[in-house]
């Protein structure tokens, strides 16, 4: 059990059946009054941000999150398969727990996969992906002068902005977290 006066960024807690993840704490002692702990805290199987304050007495259990590498192998429509490259146990996955986290993934890339309570509840894929443009417009010198970029799309069929100079066939490195273009490889 932790209590609400130990916070710290990025614990997780289990609050009401719901899993939260600490993003920022604040302890306040206003001038009347007993003191308090503001905290926002994002719900880690929806991604909701909710801000709450509690009393520094209150007590919650901390939830167990396990992160496990596994290889993404591919995807029948339906599912999605990883494997796990240790004991080399697959298992199959439905759109609902993978959502969008697939979407620069390539087939036999590794991912982490998360569980709370052995349910799968989301999926990190790597924080770079390197990836070869399949399908962009040709760039024209002089239209430079905004830093002007143009859509491509990737070998997962994903589409990310990129500038000008960036052609059909170069491969490039992406951010997974925001889906934005870094530099060519």
């Amino acid at each position: 059990m932790i209590s609400a006066g130990d916070f710290r960024n990025g614990i997780t807690l289990e609050i009401e059946g719901n899993i939260f993840q600490i993003i920022e704490f604040q302890h306040v002692k206003p001038g009347k009054g007993a003191a308090f702990v503001r905290t926002k805290m994002r719900n880690i199987i929806n991604g909701g941000v909710t801000e709450r304050t509690f009393r520094p007495t209150e007590k919650f259990p901390q939830a167990r999150i396990e992160r496990k590498d596994m290889q993404y192998l591919y995807s029948d429509g339906e599912l999605f398969h990883f494997m796990d490259v240790a004991n080399y146990e697959q298992i199959a996955l439905n759109d609902d727990a993978v959502g969008d986290s697939l979407k620069f993934v390539k087939e036999n890339e590794m991912c982490k996969v998360c569980t709370h309570n052995g349910k799968v509840f989301a999926i990190e894929p790597p924080l770079f992906v390197e990836l070869k443009i399949t399908d962009t417009e040709p760039g024209f010198k002089g239209d430079t002068a905004q830093g002007a970029t143009k859509p491509a799309v990737v070998e997962t069929g994903a589409t990310v902005y990129v500038p000008l100079f960036v052609n059909q066939e170069d491969t490039i490195k992406i951010d997974t977290r925001t889906g934005e273009y870094l530099s060519r490889v």
